[in-house]
């Protein structure tokens, strides 16, 4: 199908019908009659995730009790989990972990990262990025007795110097959907002696990502998004395997060590990427995650990428062709290489706009203060919700519903 011909919902359908990633969607439990664009905010639950979580309840945590630690192999979770995440990101088993959240994980990678550029007293972060992590980096710089810089995005290759320890960067925009150019910014910020931390919350699990091949020095990302882990999902960390030995992270709780069940006074970090555990792991949430990865057993990255590029586009392209006039403006970039997931529009009237959209069954959300923000999640995403998606949107603009109080009422969570 060319994207220069005019389109009908045919034409989506037989996409659907043509997609080498169809079969995947029964593997997500969804609600029948809805369209569902959210899973970069909380991912779809994998369908067989209840009859997982019975059996850790019932057999090995009511009948198991604490045997279940070894007998159940609860205990490396964490690692295992890891390392299915790795093969998403583009780095080894042994170079990534499951461990609290990601502010906590951010906290942790940015004061061992400082610590190993000593001298160097900049931390250079990005405007409008996601703010916890401008929050954390802002943290993280009154303690070490550093300045955290922050650029505009067109300026973070201008402003790396021999000042910069640490680079902050989050790979794809929580709310433009904008995409860095990872292995540009990496070898750059490397150039002048800097490290350089990525976000992966927006894109773990929805493109292909090649910490490795980049050259990456630490990341850390999200569970509960693209990864479908649940809300609240643990996190990941990432760290090269040649910074490992040189981590010194702040957080030196009992599983970071080399011998936990030693019991020993004084602390001793583990050797490998254990060492960036802290206390006990949130078991249920990793073991629900650990199982949410069997989704993506056998999946190419590169053909789940073609498929959200082609998601995206279409969906760019309606809007275009439907919604002129009706008061939308692209916020996403055009070119799917410089994009993610994602595609956001701006409404002077977002949140209500959205508030009456969702009670019609198509699930989005909103970005302050203008952002109508549409995930797609190529494993359960099809290309006729793309479709019924912007006609759904185009009825809410043209019919003024929006209007109504109960969608003006801003909800505690936007």
């Amino acid at each position: 199908m060319s994207l220069s011909m005019p389109l009908s919902r045919d034409d989506f359908q037989r996409l659907d019908r043509d997609d080498p990633l169809g079969d995947r969607r029964a593997r997500f439990d969804l609600p029948d009659g809805e369209i569902y664009l959210d899973g970069n905010s909380l991912g779809a639950m994998p369908a067989h995730i209840p009859g997982r979580m019975d059996r850790i309840l019932r057999e090995e945590w009511a009948r198991g009790l604490i045997r279940s630690w070894n007998d159940a192999d609860w205990y490396p979770a964490p690692q295992r989990t890891g390392g299915k995440i790795a093969r998403l990101i583009g780095a080894q088993a042994n170079e990534v972990i499951v461990a609290d959240s990601t502010s906590i994980n951010l906290f942790k990678v940015l004061v061992a990262a400082t610590r190993m550029r000593p001298g160097r007293k900049v931390i250079l972060g990005e405007k409008g990025n996601f703010p916890t992590d401008v929050y954390v980096a802002s943290g993280v710089a009154e303690l070490t007795g550093c300045e955290l810089r922050c650029v505009d995005p067109d300026e973070v290759l201008a402003a790396l110097t021999d000042e910069v320890a640490i680079l902050s960067l989050t790979h794809v925009n929580y709310k433009s959907g904008r995409r860095y150019d990872m292995a540009a910014i990496t070898a750059r910020a490397h150039e002048v002696g800097a490290l350089v931390v990525w976000d992966l919350c927006h894109s773990a699990g929805a493109m292909p990502v090649d910490l490795n091949g980049c050259a990456a020095d630490f990341a850390v990302g999200c569970g509960y998004k693209y990864l479908n882990g649940g809300p609240g999902a643990p996190a990941f960390v990432f760290v090269a395997e040649r910074h490992i030995p040189l981590v010194d992270q702040p957080l030196t709780g009992w599983h970071g060590h080399a011998r936990p069940f030693a019991f020993v006074h004084d602390y001793e970090a583990h050797p490998t990427i254990d060492r960036m555990l802290v206390g006990t792991a949130p078991q249920l949430g990793v073991l629900a995650l650990e199982a949410a990865l069997e989704v993506f057993d056998g999946v190419d990255m590169q053909v789940l990428r073609k498929k959200s590029v082609a998601l995206c586009d279409l969906f760019i392209r309606l809007c275009d062709e439907q919604l002129a006039g009706l008061g939308i403006e692209l916020r996403s970039p055009r070119d799917a290489a410089q994009r993610g997931s994602q595609v956001s529009l701006a409404h002077a009237d977002a949140y209500p706009v959205m508030q009456a959209l969702i009670a019609r069954g198509v699930i989005g959300d909103f970005r302050a203060p203008d952002i109508l923000r549409f995930g797609f999640t190529p494993l359960y995403t099809r290309y006729v919700d793309v479709w019924d998606g912007v006609q759904a949107l185009r009825d809410v603009l043209e019919s003024g519903e929006w209007h109504r109080p109960e969608f003006i009422a801003r909800k505690s969570v936007t």
